[in-house]
């Protein structure tokens, strides 16, 4: 193959570097981000689901699955990865 030819293929391997460090390892960085919370969840901790409920956890069970106190004496079960964000943690009481 002669100069020209590999000449030809730079601007799309270009194109596929600048995709790379835009989207996916920024994607791939959220996802890991993401799975970290989701594990560090613990009774007390504030929370917003997928569907915009705020509510604090109760129960963490075994099953990939989170009771979730939305108001009183209202309790509701969520799966783990159906939470967006962590609004407050738990303090650890000495």
């Amino acid at each position: 193959m002669n100069g020209q030819g590999i000449a030809q293929f730079i601007p799309l391997i270009l194109i596929f570097v600048i995709f790379y460090f835009f989207l996916i390892r920024p994607q791939q960085k959220r996802v890991k981000d993401h799975k970290a919370m989701v594990a560090s969840l613990k009774r007390g901790d504030e929370v917003i689901t997928s569907g915009g409920i705020i509510g604090t956890i109760d129960r963490v069970m075994e099953d990939d699955r989170i009771e979730v106190n939305i108001g009183e004496n209202v309790k509701v079960q969520v799966i783990r990865s159906t939470i967006t964000s962590l609004l407050k943690k738990e303090e650890v009481k000495k």
